[in-house]
C-alpha cells in the first residue's frame, strides 16, 4: 500500500497510489503527475486521505451526466417518485439537462457549465421556477453519485440557481364564489364544483373520488385515490424503430400550418436516437388516465362533508343511475363520482376548459384552477374564523407553514382589524350611563349572611 514518486523521461514528477484492488482482483493503482516534486507529493497525499477516509471515487471510467441522468432515472428515481414526478424528471431531463451538459464526463463538471446552461435557458424564455427545477433534478442525480463515490464532489451545490418569486394566490371573494356556483349550477357537474369550490378538494382528488370511498352516513370523504393522466411508455423491444413514422429531426418551417392549433407552438424536433411516440405503441402501457394514490400520506386522511352537501349528493347519486340505464351496455363502470354519460371518468382536460367557460359566466377575471379551489377554500375559511390547524386538518397539509400560503389576507378584514387597533389605543367618547333605577322587590340575604348577622348580635 506504499506509494511512489520518481521523476520520469518525460520532463513530468509521477505518482503511483494503491488505493485497493479492483473488481476482478487486480491492484487499484491510481495515476498522478506534476511539473514540480512539491507539487505531486502534494496531490500524492491528497489521494492517500481520501483513501484513508473513505472519500476515494470508484475505479473505472466515469459516465457522462446523459448517460448517468438514464441511470438515475431508471434504476433509482422510478423506486421512489410518483408515476407523474418521474414523468416530469424525464421531460426536464430530455429537453433541457442532456443539451445543456450531457456530454460532459460527471467527474469533469464544473459550475461554471452549470451556470452557463441556466443562463441560456433563462435567455430562450424559461420561467426562473422551471429553471429551479432543473437545478434540484441535477443536483439529486449529482448527491446519489457522490454517495456511491462515482464522483468527489457534487458541483450542483457550488452553484446558486435563480431567485424565484412566489406565484401569489388569488382566490374567490365570497361573493365571486357564490357566482361562480351559481354559474355551475346550470351544468351537470355542478356537485364537482361544489366539492371543488367548498371544500378545497383538488382536481385529480375531485375526478378520481369513487362511491365506495364516500360515506354518506357519516358524512366523510376518503380521498384514497386521485385520477392522473400519465405519459404512454413503449412495451415493445425496439422503441425507436416503433416510433420511426413519427420522427421528424428537421424543425418546422417559419409559417408552419401543420401545428397552429397547438397551444405551445411548434414541437421540438426529435433527436437522432428518439424514443417517444409511446402513444402509437400498439403495446403502450402504463399511460392515460389512470387512480394513483395521493402523494403523501396525510393527504388520505378523511375530510368532513358539510351536512347541507349531503341532499345534493343523494340527488347527484340518484341522477346518476338514471344516466346507467340509459347507457346500458354502453356504460363503463368505474363507480367514479363524477362521471360522463358513459360512465368513465372526467377528463382533466375538458374540466380544466369547463372551469374557464365558467369563470366567463360568472363575470370573474382568468386565475388558476388552484386559486378557484384549495386557495379559496383555505381563505374563505379563514374569513369564517376557523383557525389556521383547523385548515391544515381540511386541506389535509403536513406543515402549517403550507396552510399559510395557501390563505390569502383581505383588504376588509385588515381595515376592520385596524379600526379596533386604533379604538384600543385613542378610545372614543364613551357613552352617557344610565342613572340607576329604583326596585320594589328586595333582595333576599343568602344564608351565609344571615348566618354572619346573627353571629355578630351574639
Amino acid at each position: 500500500m506504499e506509494s511512489s514518486v520518481y521523476f520520469g523521461s518525460d520532463g513530468w514528477w509521477h505518482g503511483r497510489v494503491t488505493m485497493g484492488v479492483k473488481g476482478d482482483g487486480s491492484p487499484d493503482r491510481r495515476h498522478r503527475r506534476a511539473r514540480t516534486e512539491p507539487e505531486i507529493k502534494r496531490k500524492v497525499k491528497e489521494l492517500e486521505r481520501q483513501r484513508d477516509e473513505g472519500r476515494a471515487t470508484k475505479v473505472g471510467r466515469k459516465p457522462t451526466v446523459a448517460k448517468w441522468m438514464e441511470t438515475y432515472l431508471t434504476d433509482i428515481a422510478s423506486l421512489k417518485l410518483k408515476p407523474r414526478s418521474l414523468d416530469d424528471y424525464w421531460s426536464k431531463t430530455r429537453n433541457d439537462i442532456i443539451p445543456g451538459v450531457g456530454q460532459h464526463r460527471i467527474d469533469k463538471l464544473q459550475p461554471e457549465h452549470l451556470e452557463r446552461m441556466y443562463r441560456a435557458m433563462l435567455d430562450e424564455g424559461h420561467a426562473p421556477s422551471h429553471v429551479v427545477k432543473v437545478h434540484r433534478i441535477l443536483s439529486r442525480a449529482l448527491k446519489i453519485a457522490h454517495r456511491r463515490r462515482i464522483i468527489s464532489e457534487n458541483v450542483a451545490t457550488l452553484v446558486d440557481p435563480p431567485s424565484v418569486d412566489e406565484t401569489e394566490a388569488n382566490p374567490f371573494t365570497k361573493d365571486e364564489s357564490k357566482s361562480f356556483l351559481e354559474a355551475a349550477a346550470k351544468r351537470p357537474t355542478f356537485m364537482r364544483w361544489i366539492v371543488g369550490v367548498g371544500m378545497g378538494f383538488r382536481q385529480g382528488e375531485t375526478l378520481g373520488l369513487r362511491w365506495s370511498y364516500v360515506d354518506l352516513e357519516a358524512e366523510l370523504f376518503h380521498p384514497k385515490w386521485q385520477l392522473q393522466r400519465l405519459t404512454w411508455r413503449h412495451g415493445c423491444d425496439d422503441p425507436h424503430g416503433c416510433g420511426s413514422r413519427l420522427h421528424r429531426f428537421e424543425p418546422c418551417p417559419p409559417n408552419c400550418t401543420a401545428h397552429k392549433s397547438y397551444k405551445r407552438g411548434c414541437p421540438k424536433p426529435c433527436p437522432k436516437t428518439c424514443t417517444k411516440h409511446a402513444s402509437a405503441c400498439p403495446e403502450r402501457k402504463e399511460g392515460g388516465l389512470v387512480f394513483t394514490r395521493p402523494k403523501t400520506k396525510k393527504s388520505q386522511n378523511p375530510v368532513p362533508i358539510p351536512p347541507v352537501f349531503i341532499p345534493f349528493l343523494h340527488d347527484h347519486k340518484a341522477a346518476q343511475e338514471e344516466m346507467r340505464a340509459t347507457a346500458g351496455e354502453l356504460w363503463q363502470e368505474h363507480e367514479v363520482v363524477f362521471s360522463r354519460p358513459d360512465g368513465r371518468p372526467l377528463d382533466p382536460r375538458q374540466d380544466y376548459e369547463e372551469f374557464k367557460e365558467l369563470l366567463v359566466e360568472a363575470g370573474i377575471d382568468d386565475r388558476r384552477l388552484y386559486d378557484g379551489s384549495r386557495h379559496t377554500a383555505g381563505t374563505i375559511l379563514n374569513e369564517l374564523g376557523v383557525d389556521m390547524p383547523t385548515i391544515m386538518e381540511i386541506l389535509r397539509h403536513t406543515q402549517i407553514s403550507q396552510t399559510r400560503r395557501y390563505v390569502k389576507g383581505r383588504s376588509h378584514l385588515s381595515k376592520d382589524a385596524m379600526r379596533r387597533m386604533g379604538e384600543f389605543f385613542v378610545p372614543g367618547p364613551q357613552r352617557p350611563t344610565q342613572a340607576p333605577t329604583e326596585t320594589r322587590t328586595e333582595t333576599a340575604d343568602t344564608r351565609a349572611a344571615r348566618s354572619k348577622r346573627r353571629r355578630r348580635v351574639r
